[in-house]
């Protein structure tokens, strides 16, 4: 078994994410919105926690469509402060209006979030092809140029560490290691071919 798979232990909900979705490119502003917000939600706690409570999150959050979540209300977001489904903590929970606030002035400046989100690259999927787990780094200079820009403009729980994590999550970044059999499909997402039967 590649060693690409060690860090889901065994857990059905992290193996699912992993062979569907980990390092698959995704150009949709609504999912690249989604894991911002739960790769935030993670910061202090484990990404095992917020993918169990994902289904909870989508609900509570309008399946993050970025307009619905900019317009909740004050005291939507505090009833979500008692919601026992999703992490009770309020700046994260205000967090995701102000993020998708400024997920929307961002789209009016380029056009969409992905065309954003893609400019740090240049269009280019980063793709180590790492032989260990061990080799993966947790920041690198882009997310950390990312994770600047975007506190500047005005996204929360965005470090470079979380943020090297969401590149992750959209298939910016591609660090499925050389022998996991997860690879072929990611390399033919890379591609813009169908990543085959296991996308969602």
């Amino acid at each position: 078994m590649s060693e690409c798979r060690n860090w889901f232990n065994g857990d059905p909900v992290l193996e699912k994410y992993h062979d569907n979705e980990w390092c698959r490119i995704s150009h949709d502003d609504d999912f690249q919105f989604q894991m911002l917000c739960l790769e935030g939600a993670s910061v202090g706690l484990s990404w095992q926690l917020i993918m169990h409570k994902r289904e909870a999150y989508m609900k509570a959050f309008r399946g993050f469509r970025i307009e619905e979540c900019a317009a909740m209300t004050d005291e939507e977001l505090e009833a979500l402060c008692s919601d026992p489904g999703i992490v009770r903590n309020r700046n994260k929970i205000f967090g995701v209006r102000k993020n998708a606030r400024a997920v929307m002035r961002i789209r009016d400046e380029f056009g969409s979030f992905d065309a954003y989100l893609w400019g740090f690259t240049g269009g280019k999927q980063i793709d180590g092809r790492w032989e260990r787990a061990a080799d993966i780094p947790v920041s690198s200079a882009v997310s950390e140029a990312m994770s600047r820009d975007m506190k500047k403009r005005g996204i929360v729980f965005a470090g470079p560490v979380i943020t090297y994590s969401f590149l992750q999550s959209v298939g910016i970044v591609n660090d499925h290691l050389a022998d996991c059999e997860c690879r072929q499909a990611a390399d033919r997402s890379a591609n813009g071919l169908p990543a085959g039967p296991n996308v969602n």
